[in-house]
């Protein structure tokens, strides 16, 4: 999979390309995601989104140091992800579907946001790294 490094020590590009390969899975996979015929537990907690899409785009994440441009940038890529899962809403005032607002997909998805799992890896590797010994 391989990291992209500059000699600004900038995560930007890294981000990036990690965002493009997780373009490419979710694209790879956008029919299963939408498939009714899969359950969302399945789509989601289980295997499709947490074994395939997330595990590629945190590729090496324990070395960012995230802006809040990044942070945004991870969270609008989640919530896409999301958004093809959960589907429509219909509106239960005008009968109307629309898409899931922000606050909608973080009820509906239990599991951690993507920044703060890239946080949880970044504070359980510096515990490895704290407890390496000089040698």
């Amino acid at each position: 999979m391989g990291t992209t490094l500059t000699n600004k020590n900038s995560i930007q590009e890294e981000i990036k390309s990690r965002l493009k390969f997780g373009n490419a899975c979710y694209y790879s996979v956008q029919n299963l995601l939408s498939s009714s015929l899969l359950s969302k537990k399945l789509k989601i907690k289980n295997k499709i989104y947490r074994t395939i899409i997330l595990l590629v785009v945190l590729y090496g994440c324990e070395t960012w140091s995230l802006i809040l441009r990044e942070e945004r940038r991870l969270r609008v890529f989640e919530n896409r992800v999301l958004r093809r899962v959960f589907g429509p809403k219909r509106d239960e005032v005008t009968g109307e579907w629309r898409i899931l607002h922000n606050e909608e997909l973080s009820d509906l998805h239990s599991l951690p946001n993507i920044v703060r799992v890239v946080k949880s890896r970044r504070m359980r590797w510096a515990g490895h790294a704290a407890r390496m010994g000089e040698g």
